[in-house]
């Protein structure tokens, strides 16, 4: 029988689909529009708009499991209703349909749908969830952990469902490429004028990978349970070192403290108004990077072998794909760290 994958296209999405082909899985990936990362792969490509309930129900039919990871990720605010449109009416769709269906649901939510205060006490999947319609918190965080709700009431209706929350994802296939991918594609080239001060956790696609796999056994993934994928926390200062070990190019020279940067994210915005570029960072990036520094992963440890490797180890597997993408020049040597072997194609 097939599993269905929603967001099967995007960073996290691919790694999976790619995951379930190893284990001779038949995979039917949901995307929206943009199917680069499924190329070569044999899947079965539905595309659709997640939203739209009798499409999703159709999608959905005749598969043994569900992965639901289609998301729209924002740093701009609700970008006009599309972020809780699609974060909590798509994952309504979703989890009907899988309810409807009667098969099991792994839905990906966010470490961001947890409430950061007090940061000085552990986070764990215990934490308040962020509230719907209050403005001091971003508008994805609000939609991820109302999507999170959703899946939650319909567990009452009987819907087998579990679900995930990462921190930032780093690693491999990464087509979008993702912000953190830019990042380090823009260290490379010496494209950042400057660091903005502050760190997030960031974790390898690859363990959040296991763990979604993990999570669909029904032994190992609890139903009606939240899982957080933690990684390594680190400063963005640490992040340009690490990456300049293995790359050689030296990382900016300037910090840039976050008072300073929160006077120039309203800028950025307008500069991305203007320019229909993504800005560099806006107040909601700032406000991720001054998050709880003490993500706790000890429940996906116990119950679904979450084993994050170190980060070096990560920041290295990510170079090496891009490199090996041509995001960054092909032929460029790069220092393997400590404790690491490479695969044949130079990946951690």
């Amino acid at each position: 029988m097939t599993i269905v994958v929603t967001g099967a296209s995007g960073h996290l999405g691919n790694n999976l689909v790619r995951a379930l082909l190893a284990r001779g899985e038949a995979v039917r990936a949901v995307i929206h529009k943009d199917d680069r990362a499924l190329a070569g792969l044999e899947v079965e490509r539905v595309q659709l708009d997640i939203c739209d309930a009798a499409a999703v129900r159709r999608a959905v039919g005749g598969a043994k499991l569900v992965y639901h990871l289609a998301a729209k990720i924002s740093i701009v605010g609700s970008m006009g209703g599309l972020v809780h449109r699609v974060n909590v009416e798509g994952t309504r769709s979703v989890a009907q349909a899988s309810l409807a269906e009667g098969v099991r649901m792994v839905h990906v939510s966010s470490i961001h749908a947890m409430q950061q205060m007090p940061k000085d006490q552990p986070l764990d999947e215990t934490r308040a969830r962020v509230p719907l319609g209050d403005r001091r918190w971003p508008a994805y965080d609000q939609s991820k952990a109302e999507g999170e709700r959703v899946v939650r009431r319909l567990l009452d209706e009987g819907l087998d469902a579990v679900i995930l929350h990462p921190t930032g994802v780093i690693g491999r296939h990464d087509y979008g490429p993702s912000r953190m991918g830019t990042v380090f594609i823009d260290l490379w080239h010496r494209r950042l004028p400057a660091l903005v001060e502050g760190g997030f956790d960031f974790v390898d696609v690859r363990d959040v990978t296991s763990a979604l796999l993990a999570a669909a056994d029904q032994a190992r993934g609890r139903r009606g349970e939240s899982y957080q994928q933690t990684g390594h926390w680190r400063s963005i200062a640490d992040i340009a070192h690490a990456a300049a070990a293995i790359t050689g190019k030296a990382p900016p020279g300037l910090s840039t403290p976050t008072w300073l940067a929160h006077v120039g994210a309203p800028f950025m915005t307008l500069w991305s108004q203007l320019t229909g570029k993504e800005p560099l960072y806006t107040a909601e990036s700032l406000l991720a990077l001054d998050s709880n520094r003490d993500m706790r992963g000890d429940k996906a440890r116990a119950d679904l072998g979450h084993n994050p490797p170190p980060f070096e180890h990560s920041v290295y597997d990510a170079l090496a794909w891009h490199r090996a993408a041509g995001n960054i020049d092909p032929a460029a040597p790069l220092q393997v760290p400590a404790g690491l072997t490479v695969d044949a194609n130079g990946g951690a």
